[in-house]
């Protein structure tokens, strides 16, 4: 007979048992940073000098000129919690952060925000050419027509950042 032979089921594994827990794998640890209230300063100060050495005094100061009742809490918070905890933080230079925030901002498709943090990037020491492999990185990542409207605004700051004045 020319029937092709059956191949018989596999063996059925015998289930495995989850592993006896006794204790626990990690414990997370307390932050050992006093909250604010407890002798840590308020980071508002702190993340004032930072947001004004990054985008620079006039932009920071046209952001807070147009402050009102309704805004004013929001440029607090900015401040306070953007400029005086994250941008002030060990572990990233700004340079680093800078080109964190170009991609975050690439890939939201916040263009509108684009320019002050492109001047904050050659501000913290990153070349036109490094800025544009962020941006071709991004593109990869983000997406192209999000980076074609980055391009487009880079190029327009560059220039104006670049370019001496006649």
């Amino acid at each position: 007979s020319l029937a092709a032979p059956v191949a018989s089921p596999p063996a059925a594994q015998p289930a495995l048992a989850p592993p006896a827990q006794t204790a626990p794998i990690a414990e997370i640890a307390p932050a050992a940073v006093p909250r604010q209230g407890q002798g840590r300063p308020d980071p508002y100060d702190a993340g004032l000098k930072v947001r004004r050495e990054v985008l620079g005094d006039a932009h920071v100061d046209r952001a807070l000129a147009q402050a009102d009742e309704f805004s004013g809490d929001f440029q607090e918070f900015l401040t306070r919690y953007a400029w005086g905890e994250i941008w002030d933080r060990p572990g990233l230079d700004r340079r680093s952060r800078s080109c964190v925030t170009l991609t975050a901002l690439v890939a939201g498709g916040h263009t509108d925000e684009l320019a002050p943090h492109l001047r904050a990037a050659l501000r913290n020491g990153l070349t036109p050419a490094e800025i544009r492999e962020v941006l071709l990185q991004a593109a990869v990542y983000c997406g192209v027509p999000a980076a074609n409207g980055a391009f487009r605004v880079a190029q327009q700051v560059i220039r104006e950042e670049t370019t001496p004045p006649e």
